[in-house]
């Protein structure tokens, strides 16, 4: 009761602040659309397995099973669910599933019309959505719920004295497919042994990725077999260290895919700009040739243009946490990332096995892409060690998917 009254209170301040705020309008607005999108379309007849994902991040981590469930059980349609407006927005139109919409608010009644709307099979909630009133309400009609690249830590609610009751949500999984060791121990003082460690789905699917990376021509002419240096989802903290290194080295290009891409965040990147520069959606075969900065202000071909660098950084570091670290990695190139880097599993391991390397200021940016660029021997043996590892923790996706009664 005291959870429900709090996500009451909760979705009432959304609705009241949405007239002033961007993301909040389009979450209650889709919201809003979600129960009329399920009347249109999902057909009676069918079965449907549930995807939920808060939002980008974890869908490309449930993209995997996806695409696994699409080629060899073609009987089930998919429908696919997100919290977020960033994740939702990015992927309304995904191919992959056959219904895509927000979730409304974990409310008792919301989760009746939702789940009576959508009759899905089974469920698959990715990394950390512990929805109670969803949950519960699966367990009582025995829908199959699945979390798949969970992670668990000791500093979450489940674990402390205080969470006793809300830990209760945890039985009511059917299955946990957890990334590590340390989760399935943390669980089994909860009591709950249906764990298997499997690693995380997202290696499968930045592997997916690069075996299907597209051609740029644009950037293969920028690059016109340069150093370049591939600096993607970057914020402002990220770019105060990258553009004026950048400035300083003739012999680097720059390709600069910030994470937001707004028109006054890409004037702010160009005013700091003291070499030739071009945007993406600007450029041509002709001018891109001479330029030595190419901002990338338009979704979609970050996970492709990773290739062309022989450095990578991703941004993120210096904020709320880091983005897709296997994105970069998987090519083979050493990855920079910022200092806030503790809840990224992958990103620990590749700083000690040497495949990253931490940043926590423009003293230590400047020394460690000085001994990159420098010494051509460091940086391939760097970047051959963050490819091997993403390459040695593939396989989650078959498991999980194996180990499935569809």
């Amino acid at each position: 009761m005291i959870y429900s009254f709090v996500l009451y209170l909760y979705a009432l301040a959304v609705v009241m602040v949405s007239p002033f705020h961007k993301k909040a309008r389009l979450l209650v607005k889709g919201q809003w659309n979600t129960f009329r999108v399920l009347r249109k379309k999902v057909r009676r007849d069918e079965m449907y397995v549930w995807f939920h994902a808060a939002s980008l991040g974890e869908f490309e981590q449930g993209r995997p099973l996806m695409e696994r469930l699409r080629r060899m059980h073609p009987e089930y349609k998919i429908l696919l669910t997100f919290f977020s407006p960033s994740g939702y927005e990015v992927r309304k139109d995904y191919e992959g599933a056959d219904v895509v919409c927000y979730l409304p608010f974990d409310t008792p009644g919301n989760v009746r019309s939702f789940l009576r709307l959508a009759r899905p099979r089974m469920a698959f909630f990715i990394k950390y959505e512990f929805w109670n009133n969803y949950l519960h309400a699966c367990h009582k009609r025995h829908i199959p719920v699945y979390s798949v690249s969970s992670i668990f830590r000791e500093n979450q609610v489940f674990f402390k004295w205080y969470g006793r009751n809300y830990s209760h949500v945890l039985q009511c999984v059917t299955h946990f497919f957890v990334q590590n060791d340390f989760s399935r121990e943390l669980l089994s003082r909860k009591g709950i042994t249906n764990v298997t460690v499997v690693g995380d789905t997202r290696f499968d699917r930045v592997i997916d990725i690069c075996t299907q990376a597209r051609e740029l021509p644009l950037v293969e002419a920028f690059k016109q077999g340069g150093l370049v240096q591939v600096a993607g989802s970057s914020w402002t903290p990220d770019e105060d260290l990258i553009i004026p290194y950048f400035n300083a080295h003739p012999g680097l290009k720059l390709v600069l895919a910030p994470h937001e891409i707004h028109e006054g965040h890409l004037r702010e990147i160009e005013s700091k700009l003291e070499r030739p520069f071009v945007r993406y959606t600007q450029a041509t075969m002709d001018n891109i040739r001479q330029v030595d900065c190419l901002i990338i202000d338009c979704f979609g071909l970050l996970s492709s243009i990773y290739r062309y660098g022989e450095t990578a950084y991703v941004g993120g570091g210096f904020g709320a946490g880091i983005h897709n670290v296997p994105e970069a990695a998987v090519y083979g190139v050493p990855v920079l990332v910022g200092p806030h880097n503790d809840k990224f599993r992958e990103v620990q391991d590749l700083l000690r096995n040497g495949g990253c390397m931490e940043v926590t200021d423009a003293d230590t940016y400047n020394r460690m892409m000085d001994g990159l660029l420098s010494d051509k021997d460091f940086r391939e043996e760097r970047g051959r060690i963050a490819g091997e590892y993403i390459a040695r923790n593939a396989g989650a996706s078959d498991m999980i998917f194996n180990s499935i009664k569809f």
